[in-house]
């Protein structure tokens, strides 16, 4: 199932970051391409595209409250 949003922080409302693909950051240089969940180091990996390069940006574990919201195709 793919990853829409990936909210890291202990207050929904407040405190968290916001990531969600397709969104621009870095002073709109990059684009989020894709938030992934890897099984292997139990962690969540924000990946991020320039033109056509893409690259791991951010990794987080399961020390830190994470809320994920995933498409739902209909």
């Amino acid at each position: 199932m793919d990853i829409r949003k990936i909210s890291v922080g202990p207050d929904y409302k407040s405190g968290a970051m916001h990531y969600l693909v397709g969104q621009e950051i870095l002073g709109a240089s990059h684009k989020i391409h894709l938030i992934q969940y890897d099984k292997q180091s139990i962690s969540y990996k924000i990946w991020i595209q320039r033109e056509d390069v893409i690259v791991l940006w951010k990794e987080f574990n399961s020390n830190i409250p994470i809320s994920i919201e995933y498409n739902i195709n209909f």
